[in-house]
């Protein structure tokens, strides 16, 4: 889910359209740990754009709402026979 725009397009879009002072940003270390990956793994999905996120000093905040978002995406159901 690559996204081609400015970085604040780009969380508005991820936010839902949602006033900014209405979304709620987390550190890598929350989105690591709601994921159940490592830090590591969560820079990588925002440097590649996977994830949005807005960067804050030397560090990102991510909408909690795009966490969600890219699990429900990334989910793969498990047919049974």
């Amino acid at each position: 889910m690559a996204v081609e725009c400015g970085r604040f397009r780009c969380v508005m879009a991820a936010a839902g359209e949602r006033p900014l002072n209405e979304v709620q940003f987390l550190t890598v270390a929350e989105v690591a740990t709601v994921m159940r990956v490592s830090k590591m793994t969560v820079y990588r999905l925002v440097h590649s754009g996977h994830l949005p996120a807005i960067r804050v000093g030397r560090s990102f905040r991510v909408p909690e709402q795009a966490v969600h978002e890219y699990l429900r995406d990334s989910y793969v159901g498990v047919e049974t026979a």
